[in-house]
């Protein structure tokens, strides 16, 4: 299972903090045709997901993983 959504998910978070900054330094109203504030949002917001995505599936096939080990303990314990 690979890491990349979520480095691409923590890279979408850095990218709205340092919009967020330009904005409040800079002055940046408008990123093309949208307000810089909603691009900020939008990025943080996706960045978001798909960080505790990935963290959730990941803790889901930990637990998967976990009981299919004790599944086996257990089945082997009353064979004997």
């Amino acid at each position: 299972m690979s890491r990349i959504p979520r480095f691409i998910g923590y890279a979408f978070m850095a990218a709205a903090a340092v919009l967020a900054a330009m904005m409040k330094k800079e002055g940046v109203g408008m990123v093309g045709p949208l307000p810089a504030v909603a691009v900020a949002l939008f990025l943080g917001m996706v960045g978001v997901m798909l960080v505790f995505t990935d963290l959730m599936v990941r803790g889901l096939y930990a637990q998967v993983d976990a009981a299919k080990e004790r599944g086996g303990e257990r089945d082997e314990r009353e064979g004997d």
